[in-house]
């Protein structure tokens, strides 16, 4: 990292940033190809033929035949991005959204229509205590934003 990043201790959560975007530059474009109808029928016809001709690392390769959507993001895509796959594969942004959770699509919808995931667990490391004082907002004591 060539910056420090005080977002980086978000629990489960990957910050899409300079360095992502340059880590998966060409995952990002392999699925801004999928655009073109052309593109996904060969993707379609041959998987990894098509990816072969991307200079993409194994593990994003692998990722995308996987469909591990959130590897993928660690790796470097994109979730605009790799929506285009979703849609290629004729899945909807819920589909992809659910299966990502560990949530079936139903599941996923209702607990976005009920105001999405509790806060609870998902704050950065120290934001309501003082596991990491020395990156506390200054002037500030605590509680909840």
């Amino acid at each position: 990292m060539a910056l420090d990043k005080p977002y980086t201790n978000i629990p489960g959560t990957t910050i899409f940033d300079t360095d992502q975007s340059r880590k998966g530059y060409w995952l990002n474009q392999f699925c801004m190809s999928l655009m073109k109808a052309e593109n996904r029928e060969r993707f379609k016809a041959d998987e990894r033929g098509y990816l072969d001709e991307w200079p993409m690392t194994e593990d994003q390769k692998q990722a995308v035949l996987s469909r591990d959507l959130n590897r993928c993001i660690q790796l470097g895509g994109n979730i605009y991005f790799l929506a285009k796959i979703g849609a290629t594969d004729g899945r909807s942004f819920q589909q992809m959204a659910g299966s990502m959770t560990g949530m079936t699509e139903e599941e996923y919808r209702d607990m976005m229509i009920n105001g999405g995931r509790s806060v609870e667990g998902n704050r950065y490391i120290g934001e309501d205590g003082d596991a990491q004082p020395d990156r506390q907002p200054q002037g500030r004591t605590g509680g909840n934003i």
